[in-house]
């Protein structure tokens, strides 16, 4: 399952030195991909959500499962990509689509064919996805849905690794994601759908690296370790940049991001809590905003971000269910 923790730019700039292998993609299948529409600000009651720094909240969950829900990847015409489902005996993970208005008829079932289980944790702005699936022996692959085809990916650098997951994708068919190594230890990675190659992401000084997004320009936005804390990165034009959130003590975490120079992720606070973020011109005068879902405080985490800045993510509340929440600007 993919967790979640997490930004102040620090100003570090390392050069990223790139190796490219590739490798066959595992299956291919058939889909049909759900369309797209304009994002509405209201809950399905009608009534407006609380609002918190200048967002709008709202929460969505697939009735299949509404004691846990997630959702993960947003794209410009207000389509969510995400699961339902907590991984536990009974309730596998599923993954979905969805439409506004968000009611329960514009829910799609979107699973690689013949998976256990299955998370779309993104999708762009044609409508392509990307996650990862789950077989019988609880192996974690890759996938990429591009032009209504399922295809699997297994990095070849994994060797006796049994977790691969893709986590971002761009409008070119860009993915990236990262596999866990034998000794437990994550590798970042970018991958070219078209050709199949695949190309280490190695920020100096870090080690267990996640790449969890990227945009249309080729910028990489992820998270790992350096000197014992978890910290976010940016790739840009060749060059590694660190970040944390401000007065964080317990990590940052780069998630998401989107083409107008914007980065989402969460961080935890010194008494735990987790809080989402976003971080707008990271390089270039920064600005960060901390979110917190209004029936969620101390559990927000953000996981995507469209170029019209709505946020999605997911909290757990009062009852103790894990909610996917959709915030827009307003």
């Amino acid at each position: 399952m993919y967790k979640h923790l997490l930004g102040s730019a620090t100003g570090l700039a390392f050069v990223a030195l790139f190796a490219t292998t590739s490798i066959a993609p595992a299956s291919a299948a058939v889909i049909v991909r759900p369309g797209s529409g304009h994002a509405a600000l209201q809950d399905r009651s009608g009534r407006f959500r609380p609002a918190a720094n200048g967002y709008t909240f709202m929460t969505i969950n697939n009735a299949n499962d509404p004691t846990f829900n997630q959702l993960l990847g947003i794209n410009n015409a207000g389509t969510i990509c995400g699961y339902f489902g907590s991984g536990q005996t009974g309730h596998p993970n599923k993954g979905y689509c969805v439409t506004p208005p968000y009611a329960q008829a514009n829910f799609v079932d979107l699973n690689y064919p013949g998976s256990v289980q299955t998370q779309v944790v993104a999708i762009d702005n044609i409508g392509n996805t990307a996650g990862f699936w789950i077989d019988g022996a609880n192996t974690n692959f890759g996938f990429v849905e591009w032009n209504m085809i399922f295809t699997s990916y297994r990095s070849p650098m994994t060797h006796k690794g049994t977790v691969n997951q893709l986590l971002g994708l761009n409008d070119n068919g860009i993915a990236v994601g990262f596999y866990t190594g034998g000794l437990g230890v994550n590798h970042g990675y970018e991958l070219n759908q078209a050709t199949g190659k695949f190309t280490p992401i190695v920020p100096p000084g870090m080690t267990n690296v996640t790449a969890a997004g990227i945009d249309n320009a080729g910028d990489v936005a992820g998270f790992g370790t350096a000197n014992d804390a978890t910290v976010s990165f940016l790739l840009r034009k060749g060059t590694f940049s660190a970040f944390t959130f401000p007065k964080s003590t317990g990590g940052t975490m780069a998630f998401g991001m989107n083409n107008k120079d914007q980065i989402v992720g969460s961080y935890v606070d010194a008494k735990g809590a987790s809080h989402g973020f976003v971080l707008t011109h990271p390089l270039n005068n920064a600005k960060w905003v901390s979110i917190d879902e209004p029936d969620g405080i101390g559990t927000t985490v953000i996981n995507g971000v469209n170029d019209l800045g709505q946020l999605v993510g997911f909290y757990v509340d009062k009852a103790g269910n894990t909610d996917g929440f959709l915030a827009t600007p307003r």
